[in-house]
């Protein structure tokens, strides 16, 4: 990718979810609640990263949301994210958390932190936002100490499942009949659809396109699996238009290790 386009496109990235930031938790998905959701979250890292403490590095934190997932299985964790916006909100949210969790202003994709580092890299939905995949995961394999774990959230955002085809009806049928929500994505429709379609992932993220890529950077045992707990959960305490929200796309669980 050229790189002054690349830089543009982060830009862009940069000022679409920084504008975002003061109203981002209000967004269906983006907020974990605690409850069900925040439980069935929490049982899916732990379920990948294990019962003991490790220093974990969560990239694009946003607003903090995983970050607190992550502190109450008592890991020290680094989070990172490159929009002070979004950076402000996440540190307003753990100002109490003291020195268990240091935030920091950086790249994912270029973090500029000591090699071998970190016990665990973490992040939710930023794969399909890289501008350079195959060099955004040769770092984080830097970042990691031998054997450590990276272990991703995401999901194909470009096209529906083919049963979520119904699903987006009907909420498109409920944003008619309602009002559009002001606080989703499609709030920002047309600025998330130019950055989606200038990505290398914005024909979609799938683990079939994300595997070897995995592979040549230097991962092993690399496992996929469904969101489908953490969907479930979502479905408990949503109205119809967000219930519905949890079928349209496939969201998977990658977890892969350090070799």
């Amino acid at each position: 990718m050229n790189s002054n386009r690349n830089y543009s496109l982060k830009e862009d990235i940069r000022r679409y979810w920084s504008d975002r930031a003061e109203t981002f938790d209000l967004a269906f998905g983006h907020r974990i609640p605690a409850g069900p959701e925040f439980d069935a979250w929490r049982g899916a890292i732990e379920r990948h990263l294990g019962t003991r403490p490790l220093n974990v590095l969560e990239l694009a934190c946003g607003t903090g949301e995983v970050t607190n997932l992550l502190l109450s299985l008592g890991h020290q964790v680094t989070a990172l994210d490159f929009s002070e916006a979004m950076l402000a909100v996440a540190r307003k949210k753990h100002a109490d958390a003291g020195g268990r969790v240091h935030f920091l202003l950086a790249d994912a994709e270029n973090t500029f932190l000591p090699s071998r580092s970190f016990d665990a890299v973490v992040c939710r939905h930023l794969v399909w936002t890289l501008t350079e995949p195959m060099a955004a995961l040769g770092e984080w394999r830097r970042l990691l100490k031998p054997g450590g774990r990276l272990l991703a959230f995401d999901g194909n955002w470009a096209r529906p499942k083919p049963g979520g085809r119904i699903a987006a009806g009907m909420i498109a049928l409920l944003d008619r009949l309602r009002g559009a929500d002001p606080h989703y994505d499609g709030a920002m429709s047309d600025r998330h659809g130019e950055i989606m379609a200038s990505l290398p992932f914005g024909d979609g993220l799938t683990p079939t396109r994300l595997i070897p890529l995995l592979e040549a950077a230097g991962f092993a045992e690399i496992a996929v699996t469904s969101q489908g707990p953490i969907a479930t959960a979502q479905r408990r305490n949503a109205d119809l238009r967000n219930k519905l929200r949890t079928f349209v796309y496939r969201r998977f669980i990658l977890s892969a290790r350090r070799t």
